[in-house]
């Protein structure tokens, strides 16, 4: 079943690149307080993903800020030393919270998966974006077009702040 708006976000451990290394977190507790941004990619370094989604968020991170978001972070089926490395590439610096979701766990847990097994890519994320206040989801945004940001990408969640 995915998620939806009212619901509470799954408490699931996911990776982030600290500096020694691969670093677990909890997503209850990192996003879970304030008022937070999360957007999906299918897959760090690809073509929407690298060119459009993740850039549309460094570019607009303190417009997002200036409406209340405390924390914006990126999620994608892929580990954290892929997402540490998609991050420097992008500049994103400590705009974007930088998650790898390695076994597909989290995104299980909200029902996002997106099966992609036939272009030898396995089973990913959706392309989503959700604003996420106190640790309940009021706005979940899920791309249906494949290649589309229309609804996941930071201008669109601009327009629901």
């Amino acid at each position: 079943m995915t998620i939806s708006v009212g619901d509470r976000l799954p408490d699931v451990k996911v990776m982030t690149m600290g500096a020694s290394g691969p670093t677990p977190v909890q997503t209850g507790e990192i996003l879970s307080k304030g008022k937070v941004v999360l957007f999906a990619v299918p897959g760090a370094f690809t073509p929407t993903c690298s060119d459009h989604h993740l850039p549309s968020y460094v570019i607009r991170n303190q417009e997002l800020r200036a409406k209340g978001v405390d924390t914006i972070a990126c999620i994608s089926v892929n580990d954290a030393f892929v997402m540490g490395a998609w991050g420097a590439s992008q500049n994103v610096g400590d705009g974007v919270l930088m998650l790898g979701d390695g076994n597909g766990e989290f995104t299980k847990a909200l029902g996002l998966e997106l099966d992609v097994t036939g272009a030898g890519l396995g089973i990913r994320s959706q392309r989503y974006a959700m604003i996420i206040e106190d640790g309940i989801v009021t706005l979940l945004n899920i791309e249906t077009a494949p290649g589309s940001i229309e609804l996941s990408g930071a201008e669109a969640v601009l327009n629901a702040l």
